[in-house]
């Protein structure tokens, strides 16, 4: 661990693909096991629709919400809790060449419902007073701005097919948790 200064941070490109349906995880989960093996991905933001743990309303409130949508699905050898519907999956990246090879995966993937893919700043590349009230002042570098305050455990850390141990992409895969 290091401390981090906002002046020396390094800015990477990120995109963010965006599924015109709301993925269920199994869908999710050969998407994901298809973007990992691009490199040059250094990390993954799934965002979505939350799926409460309790009912929050109607005469059911309160009872366990029990569904299929909250499940493990396993990414490169990792399992992952998946908590929401996604819909949005944000890709920090090493450097911008590689969004053809992005966009050709999803080409290949998406063959029964539309996507597109965008380019921005989606992640905050600085630490945010909720990353340092998370975290301290020597925060790790790979979770600045995947921090959820709510949360009670890290994101998980995924590792590529080839290079198991030494990816650092992070998953935070529940951000609206509350």
């Amino acid at each position: 661990m290091s401390n981090i200064s906002s002046a020396t941070q390094e800015i990477y490109p990120q995109v963010k693909i965006v599924s015109i349906r709301m993925m269920k995880p199994e869908t999710t989960e050969k998407l994901l096991n298809m973007i990992v093996k691009v490199p040059g991905i250094r990390r993954i933001l799934l965002r979505g629709q939350n799926i409460p743990k309790t009912v929050p309303y109607g005469p059911a409130r309160g009872i366990e919400n029990t569904t299929d949508f909250k499940t493990a699905v396993t990414v490169a050898g990792t399992d992952v809790d998946i908590r929401l519907m996604v819909g949005d999956i944000i890709l920090e990246l090493e450097e911008a060449s590689v969004v053809d090879r992005i966009a050709e995966t999803c080409n290949e993937f998406f063959t029964n419902f539309g996507f597109y893919i965008q380019k921005g700043t989606f992640i905050k590349p600085n630490p945010t007073m909720v990353d340092y009230a998370k975290y301290g002042p020597k925060m790790e570098p790979d979770l600045i701005g995947l921090c959820d305050p709510k949360r009670k455990d890290k994101p998980v850390n995924i590792g590529r097919y080839e290079q198991q141990a030494s990816f650092s992409g992070h998953c935070e895969n529940n951000m609206l948790e509350g």
